[in-house]
């Protein structure tokens, strides 16, 4: 089985699209307003934007969880919660064994809460 598509509420189609661009620093692979949808490819995976969907907790894996936050940092993204270590991954059931599992969480254009997740070689 594969995820297809993950569908996030939003107050405010725009404002939302705009932040996602600049989160992904690609735009949507579509937009469809109306009726008020913007899809973007996340590697295979659909993240629809709709108003009136309801909330979601999006986990998105960048590169480097430190530089990405900095990065977002500097254009004015809300940082709810700084960079850190949840686990180290001992072997390749949850990710690539010998890795430490580094997340951090900003806030949207919308008030959802988006998760950040790398693995990096343990320090």
């Amino acid at each position: 089985m594969k995820l297809a598509q993950v569908a996030l509420g939003v107050q405010d189609l725009d404002r939302a699209t705009a932040f996602y661009t600049e989160l992904f620093g690609y735009p949507p692979a579509g937009v469809f307003n109306p009726p008020g949808l913007v899809f973007f490819d996340l590697d295979g995976v659909r993240l629809l934007l709709e108003v009136g969907a309801p909330a979601a907790l999006l986990y998105l894996q960048v590169d480097s969880v430190r530089n990405r936050v900095e990065e977002l940092r500097r254009h004015g993204i809300t940082v709810v919660e700084e960079p850190h270590v949840i686990f180290r991954h001992e072997d390749d059931a949850l990710g690539p064994a010998g890795t430490d599992e580094w997340m951090a969480f900003v806030r949207d254009s919308e008030g959802n809460l988006v998760g950040l997740v790398s693995h990096e070689p343990g320090e």
